[in-house]
């Protein structure tokens, strides 16, 4: 492969961890009342936000190349409606295999799939375009899933990235990691 596929596939890779990271640090300081409870009748609660990117990452990366990323056994739906049988371990479980889907199918890219077309919901899309679609759409949940973490902690709290008034005090490296420097 050469050196701009395969840097393009390692950084969305990249990117698709941190999403995941973020969003898992938040869900860590979210007590299960709060997993599932909303701000208001019309807003999503968190356990409903997983769920919704747990069934779309099933649906887009299951044959990813092969099948339209919407596939005829999703119920988008009802992603947004919670159910009885819903737990936080079987939410989050449903997560886990998502992201495994996820890592699996932008891990087995090759430089020839990635101007390769395949359909979303019947729209032709470049992988690339496919996999920045999904990229945009999970940063776009992951910010709701922070807000409503932040918002439930309250003063539990632990920030994410650098708290307010301390930018001074760290810097950031190479990776994208936080880190406050010796001395």
């Amino acid at each position: 492969m050469t050196p701009l596929p395969k840097a393009w596939i390692e950084d969305v890779t990249l990117q698709f961890r941190k999403y995941k990271a973020l969003s898992e640090a938040a869900l860590a300081q979210v007590e299960d009342g709060d997993f599932f409870r909303t701000i208001d009748d019309e807003s999503n609660s968190i356990a409903l936000i997983v769920k919704h990117l747990s069934g779309n990452m099933r649906s887009r990366w299951t044959d990813f190349l092969t099948t339209d990323g919407e596939k005829p056994d999703r119920h988008r739906d009802e992603e947004f409606e919670a159910r009885e049988a819903d737990s936080r371990k079987s939410l989050l479980s449903a997560w886990e295999e998502g992201w495994r889907l996820t890592f699996d199918a932008v891990g087995s890219l090759s430089e020839a799939d990635l101007l390769r077309e395949i359909p979303i919901r019947g729209q032709p899309h470049t992988v690339m375009q496919a996999v920045h679609r999904q990229l945009t759409h999970y940063a776009y949940h992951v910010g709701q899933i922070v807000f409503l973490a932040r918002h439930f902690a309250g003063p539990r709290w632990k920030s994410l990235s650098i708290p307010k008034g301390k930018s001074k005090e760290f810097e950031v490296g190479r990776d994208g990691s936080l880190y406050r420097p010796k001395g």
